[in-house]
């Protein structure tokens, strides 16, 4: 099983989560947060992935990857952060009782 299949559930999983909460209250808002911790993670990931790699600590099968790489670090690698990224918050949002999804709604 390649990188990019291990992937795909993880991605799947956190676009149904984040569409469950397209009608929730601060959706918008709660998607720029994401975009701006993404951009932030991806950032962070590129460095430390890469010198984890130059350092030796692990590879990468190169039958494993899609070739495409940021640095050393193929770009599979990267979809986990954009999960983490886009999840996390999406799931604070489907568990938060509905008082505090009340309150959001005030200014």
């Amino acid at each position: 099983m390649t990188y990019s299949l291990i992937v795909v559930p993880f991605v799947v999983i956190t676009a149904v989560v984040v569409l469950l909460t397209a009608r929730r209250p601060g959706f918008g808002r709660r998607m720029t947060a994401s975009v701006i911790a993404a951009v932030v993670l991806v950032a962070l990931t590129a460095v430390f992935d890469n010198v984890m790699i130059a350092a030796g600590l692990f590879t990468y099968p190169e039958a494993l990857i899609s070739g495409v790489r940021i640095g050393l670090a193929p770009i599979e690698d990267f979809a986990y952060p954009v999960c983490a990224a886009f999840l996390v918050p999406a799931v604070f949002t489907l568990l938060a009782p509905a008082r505090a999804r009340r309150e959001e709604v005030r200014p």
